[in-house]
């Protein structure tokens, strides 16, 4: 099989202290046929400087720069001046084991739509990350699969990339939802290759943090691909329909029940004050 040329695809925004470890965990892989596509997001940090410096040592690196608009704009841009006929986002802040890209080769047959692997935090937390099991229907109501997989460029042309929309989170649930179907193979390699940065403040804490937020999220990714969530599950939102208008009836039954109650109350607190009345005549 020919070795297909891969781009690695790193942006990257106020992660200058990072950088130099996840780039060295690209330049430190066994498979050779790459190239390694550094975004900076308008970053105010040394980002820049460093990226610059990888850039000049080795040609297979290089770096642009554009205005900050967030991650999946970044990712976008990067894949755009890609080259490779696979594409793997890598956060400037992670970083992968060096058999990843030449385990992944060995399994980019025709049939094969997205390769992943096992994966491990690190940083303020370490331990392995215990990912379920890969199947669409699950994937629909949770991110089964973290941002650093294997894709194809065209397939990526096709979903029409990352949504520039979702600036505060989950932009990568989104694009598996969009790039992947019920008869999508999927290929978990049995290989700890992707290691997932923890930090005591980052934008993923901030996420999981917010209920609101992911609420928000949740019903954006559920409305923008409805046709998918209503193939999986039959009538699964004219039952969220019924629950949320059974919700609401609940809601306005408590209300006017408050409502009777306290005029109950009013009507007996007057009766005792016309008692009151009658007795000091």
């Amino acid at each position: 099989m020919t070795q297909p040329l891969i781009s690695i695809i790193v942006p990257c925004y106020n992660q200058a202290q990072y950088l130099d470890e996840c780039l060295q965990s690209v330049i430190g892989q066994t498979y050779q046929k790459w190239e390694c596509i550094i975004v900076d997001d308008g970053s105010p940090d040394h980002t820049e400087e460093i990226a610059k410096s990888w850039a000049e040592r080795n040609s297979r690196f290089r770096y642009f720069k554009k205005e900050n608009g967030g991650v999946s704009a970044a990712r976008n841009f990067g894949i755009d001046k890609a080259e490779g006929e696979w594409i793997l986002p890598l956060d400037g802040d992670d970083r992968i084991g060096n058999l990843y890209l030449e385990k992944a080769a060995q399994n980019m047959s025709s049939d094969v739509e997205l390769i992943y692997c096992n994966a491990e935090f690190f940083g303020t937390e370490k331990r392995i990350w215990n990912l379920p099991d890969y199947s669409f229907k699950e994937i629909l109501k949770h991110n089964l699969i973290f941002c650093s997989a294997f894709y194809r460029k065209s397939s990526f042309l096709m979903t029409g990339g990352y949504d520039t929309d979702m600036i505060k989170g989950f932009e990568d649930w989104e694009f598996w939802i969009n790039l992947l179907h019920p008869r999508t193979k999927v290929l978990k390699l049995d290989y700890t290759g992707f290691f997932y940065r923890r930090k005591e403040v980052s934008r993923d804490t901030m996420i999981n943090n917010d209920t609101e937020n992911l609420k928000k999220i949740e019903n954006y990714i559920y409305r923008k691909h409805s046709e998918k969530y209503t193939a999986a599950y039959g009538n699964f939102f004219d039952m969220e329909k019924e629950i949320q208008s059974a919700k609401d009836e609940i809601e306005n039954l408590k209300y006017h029940n408050a409502r009777l109650l306290k005029l109950a109350d009013e009507t007996f607190l007057q009766k005792v004050k016309r008692k009151i009345f009658k007795q000091n005549i």
